[in-house]
């Protein structure tokens, strides 16, 4: 059973990529802005990494967009 959080999961990582090549960032250029490292982004971005809230806020600041816009689906 796939289960809502999975799902939520999926749409954040899905988005944080998104809306960092709409932003024309680099993982590094990400990465630098957040805070947080390249390597770190990267396993986030194919879902390795569940990042924590503090490190999602600091990539919301970063791409510059409401919080919601992580966990929905376009």
């Amino acid at each position: 059973m796939f289960h809502m959080a999975n799902r939520t999961f999926l749409y954040t990582i899905k988005n944080i990529k998104k809306y960092r090549k709409q932003k024309g960032y680099t993982q590094e250029q990400l990465s630098e802005l957040a805070n947080i490292s390249t390597d770190y982004l990267s396993e986030i971005e194919r879902g390795k990494k569940k990042p924590s809230i503090d490190t999602l806020d600091s990539i919301i600041s970063a791409l510059e967009i409401e919080p919601y816009m992580l966990f929905v689906n376009e």
